[in-house]
């Protein structure tokens, strides 16, 4: 893990359309409720099952409800063989509970809507 990222300088690079990958590391549920626009969700109990999805990236943002999970994620992720020596790995300093910016909720599904009524 390379450090921790604040809120503000994530910002500054999501605005100038950097090549960032942001994994939300949160249950899926939690996820669907509201996340950092274009983060993927891999939870934290899958994210050793799912690492080789972030084989190639360059830069690397963990984030989680306070910033404690993600750091423990980002130390994961750099550790890993696959990601290469040149990727920079961060944690959100802070989590979700720092963000400023928008979040983005998931579309809900027309079976999330619960059963028509007879009436």
């Amino acid at each position: 893990m390379d450090a921790e990222i604040s809120p503000d300088e994530l910002a500054d690079l999501l605005d100038a359309d950097a090549d960032v990958c942001i994994v939300d590391i949160r249950p899926a549920a939690q996820f669907d409720r509201g996340h950092i626009p274009d983060s993927e969700n891999v939870p934290f109990h899958a994210l050793a099952d799912e690492i080789e999805r972030l084989d190639g990236e360059e830069r690397i943002v963990t984030v989680c409800p306070h910033g404690k999970s993600s750091v423990q994620a980002a130390r994961l992720i750099a550790s890993y063989e696959g990601v290469s020596d040149a990727a920079r790995v961060e944690s959100l300093a802070g989590g979700l509970d720092a963000w400023g910016g928008d979040l983005e909720a998931a579309e809900p599904s027309p079976t999330d809507e619960g059963p028509e009524s007879p009436f």
